[in-house]
């Protein structure tokens, strides 16, 4: 089978704090993602949203899994897809859409095949998907990393540096829910989201590139007062409930692409922690 998907359960924030390193990574970690030739599918509880990936050796059809009830991916969903890998293509209902690295693009509801196609096999894109439950239909929209509304962010002296680039969001593209952009850490910078946050509504999904082999960044989740960390390498994801923040801070500087979903779609509806009161 050309489609791998595995479905994951909210957890209580009192339950969590129980857990020990192995239970984190089970529940939170996504780390089979960019298989060659396989659409891999992680279906997570917090808001019904979908990570996952295609990497298209041959054309990779999105298809329907089990937990949907639906005849078809995107009966009743909207989907992101960034490409990380080499050029590739998206065709949504016999309309194709190139993508380069770091382009983007939205498929509202409604679309009944999407089909993944690399330029070059032996060097095949690598298309990063996210999607959420959509309640109406948004036209399909290619974002390139240069369309993307960026915000300046951070600064050196506080190791936190970088470029916000938002590329579905609603400045940019109209959506239901769905929230994808990317974020760039400045060479000699490693934190991001700093300071931390949490938005009780609406969760999050961090999906980290650009991770030289040889290093890695330390997750921070949790609630403020009872803080955990997950490590993480290049071209995997973790998943941050409500009740968590999501932050990082890396061993080099990386990428790392954001995406949420939930009932608001104010970028700015945040909590903020100070970062002297977290523990």
């Amino acid at each position: 089978m050309s489609t791998i998907y595995e479905t994951r359960y909210a957890s209580n924030p009192e339950a969590v704090k129980q857990h020990d390193t192995s239970q984190l990574r089970s529940e939170f970690l996504i780390d089979n993602l960019m298989q060659e030739g396989k659409v891999v599918l992680t279906y997570t509880h917090y808001d019904r949203y979908i990570a996952g990936s295609a990497v298209p050796i041959q054309p990779l059809k999105l298809e329907t899994i089990d937990p949907l009830k639906a005849t078809y991916f995107l009966e009743r969903r909207e989907l992101g897809i960034i490409n990380v890998g080499q050029d590739g293509s998206v065709e949504v209902d016999g309309e194709t859409y190139t993508l380069g690295l770091k382009d983007a693009l939205y498929v509202g509801m409604g679309v009944k095949e999407v089909v993944f196609h690399s330029d070059n096999p032996d060097q095949p894109a690598k298309f990063y998907l996210n999607s959420a439950p959509a309640h109406t239909s948004h036209p399909t929209k290619k974002v390139s990393l240069e369309e993307a509304n960026k915000l300046e962010l951070g600064a050196l002296e506080t190791s936190n540096h970088r470029t916000v680039s938002q590329m579905i969001i609603g400045a940019v593209v109209s959506t239901c829910q769905l929230q994808m952009g990317m974020t760039t850490l400045k060479t000699g910078s490693v934190w991001n989201t700093m300071p931390a946050h949490v938005h009780d509504r609406r969760m999050e999904v961090y999906f980290y590139l650009d991770v030289p082999e040889d290093q890695a960044v330390c997750h921070f989740m949790g609630q403020p007062s009872e803080t955990r960390h997950i490590w993480l390498g290049n071209h995997q994801a973790v998943i941050s409930p409500p009740w968590s923040i999501h932050c990082g801070s890396g061993t080099s500087n990386y990428t790392f692409i954001w995406g949420m979903a939930g009932e608001n779609l104010d970028y700015s509806d945040m909590d903020v922690a100070k970062i002297t009161e977290l523990r």
